[in-house]
């Protein structure tokens, strides 16, 4: 009995020691804890930055008709950009929180921050990891430590780490609430595709905004927070559509949805867009990346790729997709008119040729083009063809005689063989061919009635691809710019055939001749000068003494050896008759024409050679399309301009371009962004340029009436004032349009006819073909083109800017104009306009064949008597006026009394002249002039 005793009293001793010491380990545990919380929680980072959260936005790029056309991002660590979009909570559309809720923290709305239960649970996994060694520690993180780790811990899987999350999260709950908390995880999570933010990856994923989507693509965003590579929507759509109905289920326990709901999303596949992917934004790729450089030059990289910008821009985006277009399709006709340069590669057909085919490398700036691999030519001339996807189709009969007839192959033989890769434009479905196409391929595939024999059967199409268009890269290279001549918004911008292959933009980089384009300039000039478009001046030979050179210039027309005599003004600049040109330049001073072309901005700086009067100058094909901007809009200065507006993150202006639109702070100093001045209505990082800097003064937009409703009593709205300098009297700038109508109607533009609208241009051609340019307008649009070798080499005999650039010009218009009202010409107040002999510049007559309405300057009409200087009193002479200049006419050529000649005339020969040009054939006046298809500047220094 004595030893129960004695085993009693030990174990209730023992179990006493025990409960002592286990309590005192557990009271050491506990202050244990707290002192290494507490030495931890000295070093946490504050919540504070939560508050004042403003997480790197990526800025965005919208055109003027409103679409997105780029975004700008900055990049992460690994050199990747992270595109985000900031959604604030209220934005945020009930299916999307409920999503992610359920599947990331259920107890959200419920727990302080942790999640007790999760936490266990997550130790004990945590062990068993460590303990069979698959995996790491597991926390059970709620949606608040998840911000606390992304937003302001490292993401290290140690114990330290795991208590700051925990001290953390509780500060955060008790300083924010559940919505402020979910809207910092709901735009700071990352989802993939380079998306951070459920408002990027909307877009990424669907091309939509978070209110658009249904349910079911809720529930996909919310399936990509946990390792979203491993559901990734394009290489695991399986694996994302299961994780989806995953969640659809969890939403439909915890209540947020019925199961009907969930069956309906359930049963929708898995549909992803490609964003910012097509024509129209491969098109825009010249315009977006010349405002970005602009972009970076004023505010700084951080700014443009963090700094969540909205830009809006001045370009159009249909413009644009046919500005690129119809340079693209002249680059291509001008490279097919010089025959094809070969196959891209040889392929042997014996062996796995359509995977050598997969795996060729496309050549830069290809496009929607394919490669294709010739399988066999065909007896009836066809050959058929295979794509990389097993595709077959057939090359039809003229692109294989096109390679027959221009290619010559190496070692002997021509045109194209079984092995040869190729590039192909292919119409993808049957739908996209028209009858006639379908029944070509049937005969392309039929057998050839002379051979007859199997193997000249094409096997028939495995999938249908349609017609199949042979293509080769045009080496040659081309530049479009369209803006509006009254405001100078660019509205497209190709800067050559491709961005991809070549970055560099001839719009605004390329400085080029510019050749008889410039001719309206000296035009402008001597109507200055008191010149009238009907003015006589002498089309002859020409010879100057270069004193510098110590050699003679003598440029020439295009038609080498003709001369017309005394012509009108009007119809030198139409038919671009270089001698007249020069003659004119001559007689009122380069110097004038220099001084004229700089102050309207086509050049910098000019010199004053008589060369230059016919082109000779390098300028950039924007500087000259802006010059003739301001022929169309009467005479106003104006600047390119590629931006509208620039707002901040919160929606505050940070450039404005138009200074009539109300801007935060009344006046506003102006800044400059590429060339155009941006006013600015608070401050940004960008300063204000001094008034030396800039062309204009700083507007002063205040209006202290416009916010008093009782000052305005519905009398005549407000004037604006017209911020633009008038460079150019409206009546000189409306004749020269006047009279550049006429190069459309009669000249050497005349295949812009077909666009059926009133349209205006000059052609533009340089020495030996160097250069093809159209500078053309209609009264609210105009566009510049150049076509061209980036190192300067002819295209080729007769490829002027009447064959190569026009027919772009043309193309464009056609779709630019397609939906406009046929509007004339805008002529200012004051303008005379009389009806004319077109071939004289007098008054019609008994022997007058065309009437035309010519612009006059009041006085100088025919039939009106004047006096000028009180030199001259000329009536009815078609308004020549020799004053006190001097002047062809008192050059005292021989041949040419008095500077007049009878329009009936044969004009004088070299010989007459006594210039001595052998070959000079002559042809009268009233003749018809060839059909022209270029204008030359002859030789040039």
């Amino acid at each position: 009995m004595a030893a129960a005793k004695k085993r009693r009293f030990l174990t209730w001793t023992l179990v006493r020691r025990l409960f002592i010491f286990f309590a005192i380990l557990g009271v050491l545990g506990i202050a244990a804890i707290f002192l290494v919380i507490a030495a931890l929680s000295r070093d946490l980072p504050t919540i504070e930055r939560l508050a004042g959260y403003e997480p790197p936005i990526t800025s965005r790029v919208h055109a003027g008709d409103g679409r997105l056309i780029a975004e700008f991002a900055g990049t992460g660590a690994d050199g990747t950009p992270q595109y985000r979009v900031y959604v604030p909570f209220e934005s945020i559309p009930d299916n999307v929180v409920n999503a992610f809720v359920a599947a990331e923290d259920k107890k959200f709305f419920e727990h302080g921050g942790l999640d007790y239960v999760g936490i266990v649970r997550g130790g004990i996994n945590s062990v068993r990891n460590k303990i069979t060694r698959s995996g790491g520690l597991q926390g059970g993180s709620t949606i608040t430590q998840q911000v606390v780790k992304n937003m302001l811990l490292t993401r290290d899987q140690t114990i330290v780490r795991k208590i700051k999350e925990a001290v953390l999260s509780r500060r955060v709950e008790r300083a924010f609430t559940k919505e402020e908390i979910l809207e910092l995880y709901l735009n700071e999570i990352y989802l993939g595709g380079r998306s951070y933010g459920i408002g990027s990856a909307a877009l990424e994923y669907f091309n939509k905004s978070l209110t658009e989507l249904n349910l079911s693509e809720a529930a996909i965003l919310a399936s990509l927070a946990k390792a979203p590579g491993t559901v990734n929507p394009y290489t695991r759509p399986e694996r994302l559509l299961q994780r989806r109905n995953y969640v659809l289920g969890r939403m439909v326990e915890d209540g947020y949805i019925t199961q009907e709901e969930a069956d309906e999303a359930m049963a929708q596949p898995l549909t992803t867009t490609g964003r910012l992917r097509g024509a129209e934004y491969e098109a825009a790729t010249y315009f977006v990346q010349e405002l970005r450089q602009d972009l970076l030059d004023t505010y700084g990289e951080d700014a443009l790729e963090d700094g969540g910008l909205s830009i809006r821009t001045t370009i159009d985006t249909n413009l644009q997709l046919a500005a690129t277009t119809a340079l693209r399709n002249g680059l291509v006709a001008y490279d097919r008119r010089h025959g094809y340069r070969g196959p891209l590669a040889q392929i042997d057909l014996e062996g796995d040729a359509l995977q050598t085919l997969a795996d060729f490398d496309m050549p830069a700036g290809h496009g929607d083009w394919e490669a294709a691999l010739i399988t066999a030519i065909n007896g009836n001339g066809s050959a058929a063809i295979k794509l990389a996807d097993d595709t077959s189709s057939t090359l039809f009969q003229e692109d294989v005689a096109w390679t027959q007839e221009t290619y010559d192959r190496d070692g002997g033989g021509s045109g194209l063989l079984p092995g040869d890769v190729i590039l192909v434009e292919v119409a993808r479905s049957p739908a996209d061919l028209s009858e006639e196409e379908l029944l070509a391929i049937e005969a392309a595939e039929a057998p050839s009635p002379k051979r007859g024999s199997a193997l000249a059967v094409v096997p028939p199409l495995t999938v249908p691809a349609g017609r199949a268009n042979l293509r080769q890269l045009p080496q040659v290279e081309g530049a479009l710019v369209a803006m509006d001549p009254h405001t100078g918004r660019v509205l497209a911008m190709a800067g050559g055939f491709s961005f991809y292959r070549s970055a560099f933009n001839r719009v605004t980089q390329a400085r080029r001749q510019i050749g008889s384009s410039f001719k309206p300039f000296a035009y402008a000039a001597a109507l200055e000068q008191g010149y009238t478009p009907t003015s006589k001046i002498l089309d002859a030979p020409f010879v100057e003494f270069d004193v510098e050179a110590d050699d003679f210039w003598s440029p020439g027309n295009y038609a080498e050896g003709r001369f017309y005599g005394l012509s009108t003004m009007r119809l030198g600049l139409e038919k671009s008759r270089n001698l007249m040109t020069v003659r004119l330049a001559q007689d009122i001073g380069m110097e004038v024409v220099s001084e004229f072309a700089e102050r309207l901005k086509v050049y910098n700086h000019l010199d004053p050679y008589l060369a230059m009067s016919l082109g000779a100058g390098e300028t950039r094909v924007i500087d000259v399309a802006q010059g003739y901007a301001t022929f169309v809009n009467g005479g106003k200065q104006i600047t390119p301009i590629m931006l509208d507006r620039i707002q901040d993150r919160h929606g505050r202006d940070m450039c404005v371009t138009d200074p009539h639109l109300r801007v935060e702070g009344g006046v506003v100093d102006p800044i400059l962004v590429g060339d155009a001045a941006c006013y600015a209505g608070h401050a940004s990082e960008a300063e204000a340029l001094s008034d030396s800097e800039l062309a204009a003064e700083p507007i002063d937009l205040a209006c202290p009436d416009c916010n008093d409703p009782v000052g305005w009593q519905g009398g005549e709205p407000p004037v604006l004032v017209d911020p633009r300098p008038q460079v150019l009297d409206p009546i000189t700038a409306y004749q020269v349009v006047h009279m550049l109508e006429g190069v459309v109607e009669r000249g050497t533009a005349t295949r812009a006819l077909r666009v059926g609208k009133p349209l205006a241009g000059k052609t533009g051609t340089t020495n030996d073909y160097k250069d093809a340019l159209f500078m053309g307008f209609s009264p609210d649009l105009v566009v510049g083109i150049w076509v061209g070798f980036d190192t300067p080499r002819t295209l080729g005999e007769g490829e002027g800017g009447s064959v190569v650039a026009a027919p772009i010009f043309t193309e464009f218009m056609e779709t630019a104009l397609a939906d406009a009202e046929a509007l004339p010409f805008r002529a200012p107040p004051g303008v005379r306009m009389v009806r004319i002999d077109a071939r004289t510049g007098e008054l019609p007559g008994p022997a007058t064949d065309v009437v035309i309405l010519e612009a006059f300057r009041p006085g100088t009409e025919p039939g009106v008597a004047f006096q000028e200087d009180d030199q001259f009193d000329i009536f009815g002479t078609g308004g020549d006026i020799f004053g006190p200049r001097r002047s062809v006419a008192d050059e005292g050529l021989p041949g040419i009394p008095g500077g007049e000649t009878d329009p009936n005339a044969t004009p004088a020969s070299p010989e007459e002249l006594g210039l001595g040009a052998p070959g000079a054939q002559p042809v009268p006046t009233g003749e018809a002039e060839e059909e022209p298809v270029a204008d030359g500047l002859g030789d040039t220094w």
